[in-house]
């Protein structure tokens, strides 16, 4: 007996109903998924945003608003915008930022220093309210040159100050040393170097994993391209804030901490961030170290995975003026956000010891991470009152 044929398999109806019937399911299963993620999201950012608020840390990162606002500009530079903090006449304290940071990141130490000091805070060139540079601006001696153009304006003639640089501002410090060496010793009394290097900022880093020796340059070669990268960032998100953490905090940053880096790091234009990372890529300052000849302290946190503590200790054991180094255990590369009353208080230190007519010290004897502090000098000379924390240091080995 014959069958009539079956219409539906002979004009391949069903095989295209098969399909059409996957493709809804999988666009179904697609269109939940994401529906789920931006749920989860939002609570995940919802929880952050609560932790933020809760955060007794975020009182001490509300900006302050400056005395004085004044732009400098160095030969053929852009226009460097500067904030001036605190009483005139008074001793002054220079703060450099650095790599994708602004004046604001200074903010615990604006706030607790400019009560009795005079604070120059300056936005380094592409960041903040800086103007941008132009070709071949993104270099180590235009940050040099930034820097002296702003002890020129700001800075009284014949006044020496105390010098910060925290990471690429330390940067700008040991290339001020190198390129000024007249201009080191007659206008900065002290320096505070945090969070620096001085050579291989890229193969050092710790934000990619580690791996066999065989595979350093293969990583090196992609830590580059990661950070280099111009590639917008985006808004704030559970993920960016994540990933800020990371990258530039310890394991005891507090919410309010980490949001704060991380407002002040997606502010930076992606052509800048990527501009002097590329020049960061091949620093070589290690010359210029050995030409900082002013009291000098290095402080750096022991979970730095940007620029891991062994680069501090090379420093330190390089610096012909050293006066302490101190190691903060459980603080990553932002230690003035991350342990702002010890990087205070060693900024005071300076200032009581080389800034003739100082006001007395608060107390700024660290409440948060402990210090862990190596001394390349003998404890006799140490300040009155450092030697229960300072102890010789045995031959420094790199981290």
């Amino acid at each position: 007996m014959d069958h009539p044929p079956n219409t539906a398999r002979s004009n391949g109806a069903g095989p295209d109903r098969s399909r059409t019937g996957r493709a809804a399911r999988a666009l179904t299963r697609t269109a939940l998924t994401a529906v789920l993620g931006s749920v989860a999201m939002k609570v995940v950012r919802g929880l952050d945003d609560r932790a933020v608020i809760n955060d007794p840390r975020g009182r001490e990162l509300v900006p302050l608003t400056p005395t004085v606002r004044q732009t400098v500009t160095a030969p053929g530079g852009p226009d460097i915008n500067v904030a001036i903090y605190g009483p005139d006449g008074a001793p002054t304290v220079v703060l450099a930022h650095g790599w994708t940071c602004a004046i604001d990141f200074w903010t615990p130490q604006i706030r607790a220093l400019s009560a009795g000091l005079r604070v120059v805070a300056y936005d380094q060139r592409g960041h903040g309210r800086s103007g941008r540079p132009g070709p071949g601006g993104y270099t180590m001696d235009a940050l040099a040159d930034d820097l002296l153009a702003v002890l020129d304006a700001c800075v009284p003639a014949g006044e020496r100050v105390v010098l910060v640089g925290h990471s690429m501002g330390g940067f700008a410090t040991l290339a001020f040393a190198g390129r000024h060496p007249a201009e080191l010793r007659r206008r900065i009394a002290g320096v505070v170097l945090a969070s620096t290097a001085a050579t291989d900022t890229v193969a050092d880093t710790r934000v990619l994993p580690g791996g066999p020796a065989a595979l350093r340059g293969a990583r090196t070669a992609v830590a580059r391209a990661v950070l280099g990268s111009t590639a917008p960032t985006g808004p704030a998100s559970p993920i960016s804030r994540r990933v800020v953490r990371f990258a530039t905090l310890g394991p005891a940053a507090s919410p309010a901490q980490v949001a704060f880096c991380e407002r002040i790091a997606l502010a930076c234009p992606p052509v800048v961030r990527g501009g002097f990372a590329a020049a960061i890529a091949q620093l070589d300052l290690g010359a210029q170290v050995a030409q900082l000849d002013v009291p000098t302290i290095v402080v750096t946190g022991t979970d730095d995975r940007l620029l891991p503590p062994g680069h501090s200790r090379r420093l330190a054991a390089g610096l012909p003026a050293l006066v302490e180094l101190v190691e903060l255990p459980d603080v990553g590369h932002m230690t003035p956000v991350e342990a702002p009353t010890v990087v205070t208080g060693l900024i005071q230190r300076l200032v009581d010891l080389y800034l003739a007519g100082a006001p007395a010290a608060p107390d700024h004897r660290p409440d948060g991470p402990k210090v862990a502090t190596q001394s390349l000098r003998s404890p006799g000379t140490m300040a009155a009152g450092d030697a229960g924390r300072a102890t010789v240091a045995p031959p420094l080995a790199e981290s």
